[in-house]
């Protein structure tokens, strides 16, 4: 009977369990699903992180490149994220080239690696106006269900925080670099932004972690990024109804919350590997 009403009126189904406070899945409205972390996944990448939030999945792969800097910046090296969304995560996703889900997901991750300063781009210049890195970080979702930015954000961090770099030394006789693959360095993460979803039901009830299902049915989606300094790093919010002053303060703080919760995963994934090398 109740998979039947599901079907068949699955917005009536939500409302029956918002009512009561909770949601389809027995979560409160401002509870996360489990979030589970790996690191250094891929062995042929410079860092790399899986990251499940529920069941949605994501992996970040980063490839560093040597590279010429560019006009604009030739004391800085740069950072080229994509995120992918391939019809084998979930039957919404068509094949072919990037939707305009995928596109607007890599602006976003673009975007907050520019507003929250993860990295310090100058970091990565070798040789001004001459050398430097570019980290191409590849993000793929291999089991799509809500909220992938929060899981694509997490991915990315803690790729970037796995990620080892070469030494690379610009030659006095021939200029030209070269590569020492025998000795490593990590990159210096500046700041930890992490992302906190939301997504508003009938115009009024705000629910944290949204399936894809809630977010099919929702009237709103909001993403709130923050980083370990309680700093605003974002606020995306793509169209829909609107949010009062109070409801957004409360989004801020649940993602201030959630920020202190990934880092101390990342940092605890990230301790337990170093005990294992």
């Amino acid at each position: 009977m109740a998979a039947g009403f599901k079907v068949a009126e699955p917005l009536e189904y939500h409302r029956s369990f918002l009512k009561e406070n909770c949601r389809p899945d027995g979560r409160e409205l401002s509870e996360f699903r489990t979030t589970t972390l790996n690191i250094g996944s891929i062995s042929t990448a410079d860092g790399s992180a899986l990251v499940k939030v529920g069941n949605t999945t994501v992996i970040c792969g980063i490839k560093a490149e040597l590279t010429n800097p560019t006009v604009e910046a030739p004391g800085k090296g740069y950072i080229v994220p994509n995120v992918d969304l391939p019809p084998l995560c979930s039957s919404q996703f068509r094949p072919g080239p990037p939707g305009e889900q995928a596109q607007a997901a890599s602006q976003f991750i673009a975007d907050v690696i520019q507003s929250s300063e993860v990295i310090q781009t100058e970091e990565l210049c070798i040789e001004r106006g001459k050398l430097c890195w570019v980290l191409y970080c590849d993000l793929m979702c291999l089991d799509y269900d809500g909220n992938v930015l929060d899981a694509c954000i997490v991915a990315l961090l803690a790729a970037l925080k796995n990620t080892q770099l070469p030494e690379v030394t610009i030659s006095t006789e021939t200029s030209s670099p070269e590569v020492n693959l025998e000795k490593r360095r990590g990159l210096h993460i500046h700041k930890h932004p992490v992302g906190a979803s939301f997504c508003v039901f009938d115009d009024s009830i705000l629910i944290v972690d949204p399936t894809a299902e809630e977010e099919s049915l929702s009237t709103a989606h909001l993403t709130v990024v923050t980083d370990e300094e309680d700093r605003l790093c974002i606020v995306h919010k793509p169209g829909g109804t609107s949010l009062s002053g109070e409801k957004l303060q409360e989004c801020i703080n649940r993602a201030t919350a959630r920020q202190r919760e990934i880092q101390k995963l990342i940092d605890k994934v990230i301790h337990s590997v170093k005990t294992v090398q």
